[in-house]
């Protein structure tokens, strides 16, 4: 993320000035493109941007295969582009956008050409290795980035933060425990921070017994207590691999060394990230969990704009509790951090065998406990085939991931049989 060094806000105004100010900053229309706009990230940034469709014009918009609800949204916001990936739902885009001057495509070409135009501010909200290339397409000319997709940090986080850099990119985190830390750090200096502490909701499991989690159903895990999500994140969120691919991500955004970044389980999800600095000082961002808050923060950046996410009532929660995870129970999190320190491309590798791990997991056809066993089992296959080396860019990350998706199925039966 690029930060000026001298004053973690950028502006360097003090509390006092801002209060005084007698009147609010002009506005100016930001133009905006929203890769991934019929996922919930992208619903979500939607809703925020109707609210205020006098401050931001769509440049573009895209969407996997669902090219009538694009063809819709593109209409409703006037969009001026709308891809979608799969070609063979091109047809049907076209018909939606009929009579209209928004223009169609279609194909992984298509989304690329989607994130180099000349938008203002961009949202990487494509979940997948698919969206690695156009968010990189975005850096590439120095747009501002909200990034949502995990795989960009995950599978090849050195090469996209360099490349972030050397184009004067911004990167602005959207994931809400990130995106806690980064206006947590706006409290001090980067060089005072003594530590990030992402926060864990525990997922739907976090008091049931080891026992229990092993005769633990899709059904079950797919209950998340707090968040409503896609099946992969909950049930990343159940095992505690979405916490362990935050601190991978966690270590890239904000250049910090393993040691320098802790995970609390804080199952109201109202804390969303601590910083700790030198001084003993920790500075916490709190909210309703509500993902239009974060995405309202990276949207108006570096201002604020209303939110639409219900107001925080602390005295009608009463308390707050944290507890250190119990890397027993959920040994996932453990797997990630030994793959970020491993470094290379042993990341691109955990992140491929969770994939292929959840979903055999959702299918029913490999227990609960298997998922962190695969992925182990992936790790340990690939370092031996000295496999884990960096990936010198996208498409040998892209070639790993292929690779690791191989392996992991390779490994399905032997897991299967010892986990059951």
């Amino acid at each position: 993320m690029r930060r000026r060094a001298d004053c973690c806000n950028g502006d360097c105004m003090t509390v006092v000035n801002v209060l005084r100010s007698s009147s609010a900053p002009a506005r100016e229309v930001r133009s905006i493109t929203i890769l991934g706009a019929t996922g919930s990230i992208g619903t979500s940034t939607l809703d925020l941007i109707k609210r205020e469709p006098e401050r931001y014009r769509v440049e573009s918009i895209t969407a996997r295969r669902n090219a009538a609800a694009l063809g819709k949204i593109a209409r409703d916001v006037g969009a001026r582009h709308a891809v979608v990936a799969d070609p063979a739902a091109y047809r049907e885009l076209k018909d939606a956008l009929s009579g209209s001057r928004i223009e169609a495509a279609a194909g992984e070409d298509a989304l690329v050409e989607a994130a180099q135009r000349p938008a203002d501010w961009v949202m990487a909200a494509i979940s997948g290795s698919v969206g690695l290339k156009p968010t990189l397409a975005a850096i590439e000319r120095g747009a501002t980035v909200a990034l949502a997709n995990k795989e960009c940090l995950v599978c090849a986080g050195s090469l996209f933060m360099r490349r972030a850099a050397s184009r004067g990119a911004t990167v602005l985190p959207v994931d809400s425990e990130h995106n806690a830390v980064f206006q947590a750090l706006g409290s001090g200096h980067r060089a005072d921070v003594r530590r990030a502490i992402l926060t864990a909701s525990g997922g739907p499991f976090r008091t049931w017994s080891m026992d229990a989690i092993k005769a633990a159903t899709p059904e079950q895990a797919l209950k998340h207590p707090n968040w409503s999500m896609g099946p992969k994140v909950t049930i990343d969120s159940a095992t505690l691999m979405n916490k362990g691919l935050e601190i991978i991500e966690a270590h890239h955004l904000f250049a910090l060394k393993s040691e320098e970044i802790d995970v609390l389980v804080h199952p109201q999800s109202v804390v969303h990230g601590l910083v700790e600095f030198r001084d003993g000082s920790v500075v916490a961002q709190l909210g309703s969990p509500d993902m239009r808050i974060p995405i309202a923060h990276c949207l108006a950046w570096p201002r604020r704009i209303d939110g639409p996410a219900a107001r925080l009532d602390l005295a009608a929660l009463k308390q707050l509790t944290f507890e250190a995870p119990d890397l027993q129970r959920f040994p996932a999190l453990g797997l990630a951090r030994r793959a970020m320190e491993t470094g290379g491309a042993a990341p691109t590798v955990l992140n491929a065998a969770d994939e292929v791990a959840v979903g055999e997991f959702i299918a029913g056809r490999i227990p609960f406990p298997a998922i962190a066993a695969l992925v182990e089992a992936t790790l340990d296959m690939a370092a031996k085939r000295g496999l884990l080396a960096e990936p010198a860019g996208i498409d040998a990350a892209l070639a790993i991931d292929h690779i690791a998706r191989s392996l992991a199925r390779d490994l399905l039966p032997e897991i299967a049989v010892k986990a059951s």
